[in-house]
């Protein structure tokens, strides 16, 4: 494998194919087709491949989810995702991770990650690279794109050109880590749909009169139910300095609308309402707000009360009082005031119209020979691991065809 760092090069390269963007979906691409024995020279503008990869995970690289299915991805097109997705399945990249003899562990809810680092990963695709001959150019600025009888690139390194151009430079979540609207902006140039992009994963900001009212419990964590858009998940929710964030509230952010309330069930499974009236059968006196601790952390049950009503001694306790308490906790709703941004955000949401471009192959139905691959492509997973497994199986199914 091959890392060019300046422009001290021959100023024109030719190959078969051309990949922009050395991350997940890029290098597996670059893979297949290498394998297919395509000249492959992949062009990457940071000064290293998977940048992404490295820091996801907490740096473990949550690289796949066992239990993918279409159902765990949304896109205007629900259906898009499949053929890439039957193509190329968890197991096949397990098997890869196992060749390589990098230990990998099951976190919860069929969640894969390293159990070193996600450096593993990004070794491994850059080793696979080198066995077939695919070329990496790395600090590789891309100055233009142009078609004639060729693609050709014009980068700060050279003139690149080939007869099949994959776009995989991503989506513009995290800029600092070197998003750009790149592939959007060659999406339009050859005549390609938009889906209008949006932060995904992405943790929530309050209102001001919120942020008052449960900002001063930042680190604050409970087991929740979010739901937006009519979906629903179940997992930790985070308070933070600004609003929520925590695996619930990052999935439910990728359903959220600027403008509609967002709702959290506070005690998912917990039948308060029947724990209160058992307490008061009893005679308990302790109060409502420490009963209530007993399923949530004990500053989130104080602030509840301070903010819904006074605590009172369970055998006093009404029974209308105690139904409300009951609905109002399973049904907390707010209206967030947006979201932490492209900067905070896991991925991207929206993209490359997928009516554009062919599902077995990634390919643009009127363009030929011009690919659009992983998160450029409007197709957005879920957390724990699910839009690694759409840049592999993107990657590898557009690898199969260029």
């Amino acid at each position: 494998m091959e890392f060019c760092h300046d422009s001290a090069l021959d100023p024109s390269f030719q190959a078969d194919v051309l990949v922009l963007g050395g991350g997940a979906a890029g290098l597996m691409c670059a893979i297949e087709a290498g394998k297919r024995g395509r000249r492959v020279t992949v062009l990457e503008h940071n000064a290293e491949v998977g940048r992404k990869i490295l820091i996801s995970g907490g740096g473990r690289c949550n690289f796949t989810n066992i239990h993918t299915r279409p159902e765990n991805f949304i896109s205007a097109n629900p259906h898009f995702a499949k053929s890439a997705l039957a193509r190329y399945r968890p197991a096949d990249f397990i098997a890869l991770v196992e060749r390589h003899r990098i230990p990998y562990h099951e976190k919860t809810l069929g969640q894969l990650f390293c159990d070193r680092s996600a450096r593993d990963i990004t070794r491994l695709l850059e080793a696979e690279c080198a066995t077939v001959g695919a070329r990496i150019v790395v600090n590789c600025k891309i100055r233009d794109v142009r078609r004639s009888a060729e693609f050709v690139v014009e980068a700060e390194t050279g003139t690149y050109s080939a007869a099949a151009l994959v776009v995989a430079t991503g989506g513009l979540t995290i800029p600092k880590m070197g998003a750009t609207p790149l592939a959007y902006r060659l999406a339009d140039q050859f005549g390609l749909k938009i889906v209008a992009t949006r932060p995904a994963l992405v943790p929530l900001v309050f209102s001001s009169e919120d942020r008052n009212r449960y900002c001063d419990l930042a680190g604050v964590a409970a087991d929740v139910e979010a739901s937006a858009g009519g979906v629903r998940f179940r997992e930790r929710m985070l308070i933070t300095h600004r609003g929520l964030s925590g695996p619930a509230v990052l999935q439910a952010s990728s359903y959220w609308v600027p403008g509609q309330e967002m709702a959290i069930d506070l005690l998912p499974g917990v039948d308060f309402a029947a724990t209160l009236r058992e307490r008061k059968a009893r005679r308990d006196r302790a109060e409502t707000r420490t009963i209530l601790g007993e399923f949530l952390p004990h500053r989130l049950a104080d602030r509840w009360f301070e903010l819904h009503g006074p605590s009172r001694p369970a055998l006093q306790a009404g029974e209308a009082e105690i139904a409300a308490l009951d609905r109002n906790l399973h049904a907390w709703k707010f209206r967030p005031d947006g979201t932490e941004g492209y900067s905070k955000a896991e991925v991207t949401a929206g993209g490359v119209d997928t009516r554009e471009l062919s599902s077995r192959t990634m390919e643009a139905q009127q363009v030929r020979g011009l690919f659009f691959v992983g998160e450029a492509v409007d197709v957005t997973g879920h957390l724990g691991g699910f839009n690694f497994q759409w840049a592999w199986a993107s990657g590898y199914s557009a690898g199969q065809a260029v």
